[in-house]
């Protein structure tokens, strides 16, 4: 549990951020060991910001979704995402 009671509410990111910092003490700070946590971070991060943007333009507020909208917004976007190339 965070110790601000907004964080997640604040940081839609609040996971990865802390599975990076988690990454960081188990490895001894080896910063390169932890790369794919921290590139998690910043695709979850340029999501989110993405978002934001778009519902700012939009006119919906708040421009951050409520924790309880996110799940939902992940999943929008997973279903219209095309399929990554296996090849």
């Amino acid at each position: 549990m965070p110790k601000n009671p907004d964080a997640e509410k604040n940081n839609p990111c609040l996971k990865e951020q802390e599975l990076s910092y988690k990454c960081l003490d188990k490895n001894n700070y080896d910063r390169e060991k932890c790369e794919i946590f921290f590139q998690n971070y910043k695709n979850c991060k340029d999501f989110w910001n993405r978002v934001k943007s778009e519902r700012k333009w939009k006119g919906i507020k708040p421009y951050l979704p409520d924790v309880s909208e996110r799940e939902g917004i992940k999943a929008a976007y997973m279903a219209t995402k095309p399929p990554k190339d296996k090849s």
